[in-house]
């Protein structure tokens, strides 16, 4: 890359704990002017989450260490999940006046903001970036019938794009099969604050927490981190860690949602209910804690485009099962040294992986280390490296179209 700065708008949703400290590496990047600008407010204040069932108020700054501004949403139903919920139609001003170089969109098509600016970019020639985190066609419901439409529908979508960004090597490996360009596919790693999470973890006192929850502090302790619902199948880790059997073992649940009272009648009905616990919502400042405190992560979702917990996990020096449908797996999870990967819904698979890594103390604390040495080149450093490669990129193709040097 040579040494011009980018004058770049980023444009997001609303205020996400995950992108806050990309967004303030981000800022700070020798070759990135940054301007961010959400479509909406959601998270800033106290807000009704209904898939953890309370009122959340994120414990850590969301808003700090970049300029951003809030486009105001004139859409007549606001809110997210459905086309109409993000309107924005200042972006299109936005975007035509503001004399940027490049800008990232966020947003996701399916919302109307996404394709004013869009056209709006377009219509003037500035280059744009904008991805998916999906490493497959198959949607979250399953429905069958969108994957021909996405089959159709995605190769016309990113060709639109300059850049396409993906969060992992699983997303170039389906961008590759929509045929979009290799030239056009660009690797921004998706990341948490590495930082943070390594400093936070090393403050943990594993004994205190562990007295928190009336589990030993010789104990084998399994964790599950996120929102309890169908699709992360929490069930199946709550069935096969009822079928090891193992001694003096706990699973520890992090995080609510609508199937909590279903998995408590379970854990009753296993008879293991005295070794299971039930934390609720964990604001993310005590996350750490939690994650350091236990010696094994897993996540059995059966859809899951990428799952930073396993991020968060492999920080605070915790190994890691995913099922073969988390998008983590394809550049953290290493079998055997930081982890393990087994078929998706394969209650006889985890039930046997949880067995052979709880048999062995000495080898849980190894692939901790090995774990969080994985993380060491895959943090925000890396994320913002790959979006200032991607404009730089865009920007001297659009710059050698403009001057006739590319045909």
């Amino acid at each position: 890359m040579g040494d011009k700065r980018y004058r770049t708008l980023v444009v997001l949703t609303h205020p996400i704990q995950y992108s806050a400290p990309t967004l303030r590496e981000m800022a700070n990047h020798p070759q990135i002017d940054l301007l961010v600008a959400y479509c909406s407010m959601r998270n800033v204040k106290p807000t009704l989450e209904p898939d953890f069932g309370v009122e959340v108020a994120w414990d850590i700054p969301l808003l700090e260490g970049y300029r951003w501004v809030e486009v105001p949403n004139q859409s007549p139903c606001p809110g997210l999940g459905r086309f109409l919920g993000l309107f924005n139609f200042g972006l299109w001003r936005m975007i035509r006046s503001g004399n940027f170089d490049a800008v990232v969109i966020l947003t996701g098509y399916r919302y109307a903001s996404f394709w004013i600016m869009l056209a709006a970019a377009k219509s003037i020639g500035i280059p744009v970036l904008f991805g998916t985190d999906a490493h497959q066609l198959k949607p979250l419901d399953g429905t069958s019938w969108k994957i021909p439409v996405k089959g159709w529908f995605w190769p016309r979508l990113f060709n639109l794009a300059d850049i396409v960004i993906v969060p992992s090597s699983g997303g170039i490996t389906l961008m590759r099969s929509l045929n979009i360009p290799p030239e056009k596919i660009v690797l921004t790693p998706y990341a948490v604050d590495n930082r943070w999470w390594i400093q936070e973890s090393g403050k943990v006192n594993r004994q205190a927490v562990r007295a928190e929850w009336s589990i030993s502090a010789d104990a084998s302790v399994i964790l599950f981190s996120g929102k309890l619902q169908s699709w992360k199948r929490p069930h199946d880790l709550l069935r096969a860690f009822a079928q090891a059997d193992i001694k003096e073992s706990f699973l520890v649940f992090a995080g609510d949602g609508p199937l909590r009272s279903s998995l408590e009648e379970e854990a009753a009905l296993l008879g293991v209910a005295d070794r299971v616990r039930f934390l609720g919502f964990v604001n993310q400042t005590r996350l750490p804690a939690v994650y350091r405190s236990c010696d094994l992560f897993v996540l059995p979702s059966e859809y899951e485009a990428f799952g930073v917990v396993v991020n968060e996990a492999m920080l605070c020096n915790c190994p890691v099962i995913v099922s073969d449908r988390v998008g983590a797996r394809f550049d953290l999870v290493q079998n055997g040294t930081t982890g393990f990967i087994y078929p998706m819904g394969d209650i006889a698979s985890l039930r046997g992986l949880l067995c052979e890594l709880l048999a062995s103390r000495d080898r849980l604390e190894q692939m901790g280390k090995d774990a969080r040495n994985r993380m060491t080149d895959w943090s925000p450093t890396e994320n913002v490296e790959g979006v200032a490669k991607g404009i730089d990129r865009a920007w001297r193709h659009k710059k050698k179209l403009k001057d006739g040097t590319v045909t």
